[in-house]
């Protein structure tokens, strides 16, 4: 049985005691839910590619408190990342070091580097306190599948697979965290998200962002495959080409199925009588509804007729990032 408990101090502590004892555990953070192992425990790790049925080249993150002292973890701190890690975890960054070890290969995948992140969310950094340990945890959904942003998304990907999710209501974010390379001379970004490229440098001066290669073994969760997928069809379109979105929704109207537009409040207002999974106006709401809607759609819709949001700053690329790999 896997049972959804409040975030409770007795039942952070139930959190805390399987997770010492191997078992995994679905726990929120301000992004989305993850599904979090002891990261220095092989088995416990392993137990996380079986459950997700995830590649076992695609590595994992580490998740500490705040307080966490880095360096029993990693080394070669560069002062830049402490510059960065002061002005924005916790928070919605993992940043890439290199590794001492102590997380298993399993989660690293036998890289020399380990990802570390910090979450923001009050509920986690009580477990992750609680615990003190490093856990390890991708997104809690089955892999390829939309990442989960309620107890309740991970608890229909993982019933019966796990023994306890931890819930923290729906996550504020709704994007992965930004993963940043600090191994270098300047910061790297391997995956966008709600900490921008202007962001980083903003506090760095500098700031690169990695081009993926086919074949090119990952650092970084999230590039190398096709993911967040809703089960129903899908199909997506630039702003431009919401002409070719409306033909689509009159002829699955035709044959008598229910087709939904996934767009922004602009667009919306274009589409009056259609139905509609709505993300909201600003950047921020887009993305805290992305992953929402995309589920809310695979159960009304038989084809989410998805139109990309037009903005151009570093979160709009986090979106059309996750969007994309969704609706191809």
């Amino acid at each position: 049985m896997t049972k959804i408990l409040k975030a409770t101090k007795n039942n952070l502590i139930k959190a805390k005691e399987l997770l010492l004892n191997g078992e995994l555990v679905g726990f929120p953070t301000e992004t989305v839910y993850g599904l979090g192992a002891d990261g220095t425990n092989k088995r416990a790790v392993s137990e996380i590619y079986k459950v997700k049925g995830r590649p076992s080249d695609n590595p994992l993150i580490a998740h500490v408190h705040k307080d966490y002292d880095l360096t029993k973890l990693v080394k070669n701190i560069r002062p830049y990342a402490l510059d960065l890690i002061k002005a924005y975890t916790p928070g919605p960054l993992t940043l890439v070091f290199e590794s001492k070890g102590v997380v298993v290969d399993e989660a690293t995948c036998g890289l020399n580097t380990l990802a570390i992140r910090m979450p923001e969310k009050k509920e986690a950094q009580e477990l992750l306190k609680m615990v003190d340990i490093p856990i390890v945890a991708p997104s809690a959904n089955l892999s390829k599948h939309v990442s989960p942003v309620t107890a309740e998304h991970v608890y229909n990907d993982f019933n019966g697979k796990i023994p306890l999710i931890i819930d923290g209501g729906k996550c504020e974010g709704g994007i992965e965290s930004t993963v940043l390379d600090v191994t270098g001379e300047v910061p790297e970004i391997l995956r966008a998200g709600l900490i921008t490229k202007e962001m980083i440098e903003k506090v760095v001066g500098a700031c690169k962002v990695a081009v993926h290669k086919e074949g090119e073994k990952a650092k970084s969760p999230g590039v190398m495959y096709t993911h967040y997928r809703p089960r129903t069809e899908t199909a997506l379109f630039t702003i431009d080409e919401i002409e070719k979105g409306l033909a689509l929704y009159e002829k699955y109207v035709k044959e008598g199925k229910k087709p939904y537009f996934m767009c922004d409040e602009s667009v919306a207002e274009k589409l009056v009588g259609k139905n509609l999974l709505s993300l909201g106006k600003t950047d921020k709401e887009i993305a805290s509804n992305l992953y929402y809607k995309l589920r809310e759609g695979e159960e009304k819709a038989d084809i989410i007729i998805a139109i990309e949001p037009n903005g151009s700053n570093g979160i709009y690329e986090g979106i059309l990032n996750r969007l994309r790999r969704a609706c191809r």
